[in-house]
Formats: structure tokens, C-alpha cells, sequence
């Protein structure tokens, strides 16, 4: 049998690895900084001054106040999800899936109000999704 060197590959787990933040999830915690921000600008935005965005006839249409409240609610789980991740907590990831999931949608149903807005906050959380899911380090003896 052949002896192994004792390094580690990268992209594997190993001694002192298991609460380090790969760069996948650091740059989708960054991304995560990025966008909650954004999101809770366009919610304040939304909610100080409702006649901003002109609400066309569409199936999801809502008070555009009531869409500023919830663009306020969803930026802030982003940050909070963002700095999780960031902070290396073991539920940063799968709460960062899943707000950014949330974001998606409701970007998605937004695209009326604020098209070019919406498309470029939807595609960021598509990579924010793509970023988290992709990669993950393994805790050392952890399967």
C-alpha cells in the first residue's frame, strides 16, 4: 500500500478546516450583503413613497407599500442570512438558500413594477443559490 502525504486536497475537509468558510460561501455571503441592502433600500423606497413605481394591470399586484414591507422583511433576513454565513454558523447556508430562494420569487413577481431592477436582484440570487449549493466543506470526521 502506498503511503499518503497527510496534505489535504483542496476542497477537502482536514484538521482545522471544518469552521473555515470556503470561497464559495464566502463570496455568497458577501453577494447575500450586497443584495439584503439593496432590498431593504427598495422597501423603504417602496414604502416612503408608494407612487414611484407605476403599477401596471398583473396578476400579482399589491399595494406597493405592501410590496415595500415585504422587500423591507426580505432584505433584512438576507443580511442576517449573509452574516451567518460569514460568521461560519451551520445554519447560514441553508438559510441563505432559502431567502435568496424567497428573493427569487419575489423578484420574479416584482418584474412589472421594475423590470431591469428585478432581472439584475434575480440573477444575483440565482448565483447566490448556485454558490451555496454547489460546494460545501466538510467538518473533519463529519460525513
Amino acid at each position: 500500500m502506498a503511503t499518503t502525504s497527510g496534505k489535504v486536497r483542496p476542497g477537502q475537509g482536514g484538521p482545522g478546516r471544518g469552521a473555515s468558510t470556503d470561497s464559495a460561501s464566502l463570496f455568497a455571503g458577501a453577494a447575500l450583503m450586497l443584495s439584503g441592502p439593496l432590498s431593504i433600500l427598495l422597501g423603504v423606497t417602496g414604502i416612503a413613497q408608494d407612487t414611484l413605481f407605476s403599477p401596471p394591470g398583473y396578476v400579482y399586484r399589491f399595494d406597493l407599500t405592501a410590496w415595500g414591507w415585504l422587500h423591507l422583511a426580505i432584505g433584512l433576513a438576507l443580511v442576517a442570512a449573509g452574516l451567518g454565513i460569514l460568521a461560519g454558523r451551520s445554519w447560514g447556508r441553508g438559510a441563505g438558500i432559502a431567502v435568496a430562494g424567497v428573493s427569487l420569487i419575489t423578484q420574479f413577481m416584482f418584474i412589472p413594477y421594475y423590470p431591469v431592477w428585478s432581472i439584475v436582484v434575480m440573477v444575483l440570487d440565482l448565483v447566490i443559490v448556485w454558490a451555496l449549493s454547489r460546494f460545501h466543506t466538510a467538518a473533519p470526521g463529519g460525513r
